[in-house]
């Protein structure tokens, strides 16, 4: 399936530049026009708003690393299953810096129109996030 190992590659090329290094405009070569990211936790993002949690995520954990494990695509979709680690120093969602090590990982569900991704639903438990950050402690809701 050589159209499905090249959006493999565009996808593991593009999250290594964009959530890694910082290098955000790189999303603008695997995401389309209209492009809208939704997650159960804020109105979606379009590919402006996307880049810019990217760089204020990186800005909290400068040493963010995100891997991609597994990604299975299927016609036009795509499902990228994901884990993120980095520690905690400086500001986030108006958190202090903790100097925390944080791990989380998640899945992103994408839909490609012409080659390009144009929508991307996104799954992760946030109560994770927090609790590593001991905003909130284990068990609690």
């Amino acid at each position: 399936m050589p159209h499905a190992e090249s959006r493999r590659t565009s996808i593991q090329r593009t999250w290594e530049k964009a959530w890694n290094h910082g290098e955000v405009d790189a999303l603008d070569e695997l995401h389309g026009p209209g492009y809208l990211r939704r997650n159960a936790e804020s109105h979606p993002l379009d590919l402006d708003a996307f880049k810019a949690s990217i760089l204020a995520t990186r800005s909290a954990f400068p040493d963010l690393t995100t891997t991609v494990d597994e990604i299975v695509i299927e016609g036009d979709r795509a499902a990228i299953r994901w884990h993120s680690s980095g520690t905690h120093q400086g500001a986030l969602l108006g958190v202090p810096a903790t100097r925390r090590l944080v791990r989380v990982s998640g899945a992103t569900f994408a839909r490609f129109e012409d080659g390009r991704i144009t929508e991307e639903v996104v799954t992760w438990d946030p109560r994770t996030l927090l609790t590593a950050l001991g905003i909130i402690s284990v068990g609690q809701d």
